[in-house]
C-alpha cells in the first residue's frame, strides 16, 4: 500500500477514478481567532498491490496543537478489487469540510491511518494577519 497523494485543498472531485484537485495549501491567514474557513477538502489517493485485495479501513483525523480533534473523525471502509491482469489499484477518497472552525492560531495536523496504522500527516498552519498601523 502506498499513499500517492494526501493534501488539503480548496476543492476536489473524483470522476470515474480520476482525482481532480483545485488549490492545494498548508496554511491559512485569518483576520482574528477564532476563525471559520468556509470550505476546503482533504484529498487522498492510495495505491494497493495485488496481494492487498479485500477490505481496508481508512481513518482521517484533524487535530489541534494539543492533539484535540476539531472535527469528527472520518472512518471509511473501502473494498479493493482487481480486474483482469491489473497489478495495482488506486482508491480515491475526498473529505469535504464546510465551515472549518479554527479556535487558535498555530499548528494543526491532518492524519491518515490505513487498517489502524498511522501512515501520513499533513500540517495546517493558521496565521493571524498583522494589524495595519
Amino acid at each position: 500500500m502506498d499513499i500517492e497523494l494526501f493534501l488539503l485543498c480548496d476543492a476536489a472531485t473524483d470522476t470515474a477514478g480520476k482525482l481532480n484537485i483545485l488549490g492545494a495549501f498548508d496554511s491559512i491567514v485569518v483576520e482574528s481567532t477564532p476563525a471559520i474557513h468556509p470550505q476546503c477538502a482533504i484529498a487522498l489517493r492510495v495505491r494497493f498491490a495485488r496481494g492487498e485485495e479485500g477490505q481496508h479501513q481508512l481513518n482521517i483525523h484533524i487535530v489541534d496543537a494539543d492533539g484535540q480533534p476539531i472535527v469528527p473523525p472520518l472512518d471509511a471502509a473501502i473494498n479493493v478489487a482487481f480486474q483482469g491482469d491489473q497489478t495495482s489499484v488506486a482508491a480515491n477518497m475526498i473529505m469535504n469540510l464546510q465551515r472549518l472552525q479554527l479556535k487558535n492560531a498555530g499548528e494543526y495536523s491532518i492524519d491518515v491511518a490505513v487498517d489502524g496504522q498511522h501512515e501520513k500527516c499533513v500540517p495546517l498552519t493558521v496565521h493571524v494577519r498583522p494589524q495595519q498601523a
